[in-house]
C-alpha cells in the first residue's frame, strides 16, 4: 500500500523544490523511495501472475530518477514531484512497452504501451497495425480494455499520415501516433487503499493484450530488418 506519508513527502516538494530543503530531508525521501521500491516488488509479482514476461524484472530496473534534466528546460525546478515505475521487459531503458505506475499528489494514474519509441521500432508498430488492422482494433474495442481506458493518447499526434503509409488507408488515424500509449487516473484516496494492488492487477490485466501486440510487432518487424 502507499502511504500517506509518500504522497505527503511529494507534496512538500512541491512546495519546497530546491536543492538546500532536499538536502534537508534526504532521510525522508530514502524512507519513502524505499517504500516504493517494495511497493513495486509486489506490484511486479501480482503482473507475472498473467504476464510471464516481466518476472525477473528488479524494481531497481523500473523506478524513475527524481532528479530532473534541466539542460533544455526552462523550469530549472531540480527534482520530481512523482514517484513513476515502468514495469517493462528489458527495464525502463529498453523500449518495449510496460505497465506504468505515476504516484503524483492530485495526479496519480496508471499507463501502458511505448513513449517516444526510436523510428524503427515505432515504425514497426505502425507496419503491424496496417497489416493486422482488425486485431489491434479488437484490442482497443474489447469491453474489459474500455473498462479502463477510453482511447490512445493523443501527445504529438500527426496532422496527415506518417512517411511510407498511404494517405487513404481507411484507418489512417490509428498510424498517426507518435506515442502508443493509454492512461487511467486513480484517486490519491484508492491510492491509499489496500485495494490499489487490486486495482492495478485488473487493469493492467486488462492491458496486456495491448502491450503484447507491440511487443510482437517489435520483435517481429525489427528481426526480418537485420
Amino acid at each position: 500500500m502507499i502511504s500517506k506519508n509518500l504522497l505527503q513527502f511529494l507534496s512538500d516538494l512541491k512546495e519546497n523544490n530546491y536543492k538546500e530543503w532536499f538536502h534537508e530531508n534526504k532521510p525522508r525521501y530514502q524512507s519513502v523511495k524505499k517504500e516504493f521500491e517494495q511497493f513495486l516488488a509486489h506490484a511486479i509479482t501480482d503482473i507475472a501472475q498473467f504476464d510471464n514476461s516481466v518476472k525477473t524484472i528488479e524494481p531497481k530496473q523500473c523506478i524513475f530518477r527524481i532528479n530532473r534534466d534541466i539542460r533544455f528546460s526552462n523550469d530549472k525546478s531540480p527534482y520530481k514531484t512523482n514517484f513513476g515505475g515502468f514495469i517493462v521487459p528489458g527495464g525502463k531503458k529498453s523500449g518495449n512497452a510496460g505497465y506504468y505506475i505515476h504516484i503524483e499528489p492530485g495526479s496519480c494514474f496508471l499507463a501502458g504501451g511505448v513513449h517516444m519509441p526510436a523510428p524503427d521500432k515505432l515504425k514497426a508498430v505502425r507496419t503491424e497495425i496496417f497489416e493486422n488492422t482488425e486485431d489491434f482494433k479488437k484490442i482497443l474495442n474489447d469491453k474489459k480494455f474500455k473498462n479502463h481506458f477510453k482511447e490512445l493518447t493523443s501527445e504529438d499526434k500527426l496532422k496527415t499520415a506518417p512517411k511510407g503509409f498511404p494517405k487513404d488507408f481507411e484507418d489512417v488515424d490509428l498510424l498517426r501516433h507518435k506515442n502508443y500509449t493509454v492512461i487511467k487516473y486513480i484517486d490519491d484516496k484508492l491510492v491509499c487503499s489496500d485495494k490499489f494492488m487490486d486495482e492495478i492487477s485488473e487493469t493492467f490485466k486488462a492491458l496486456k493484450p495491448f502491450n503484447s501486440f507491440i511487443n510482437e510487432a517489435i520483435s517481429y518487424h525489427l528481426s526480418i530488418n537485420d
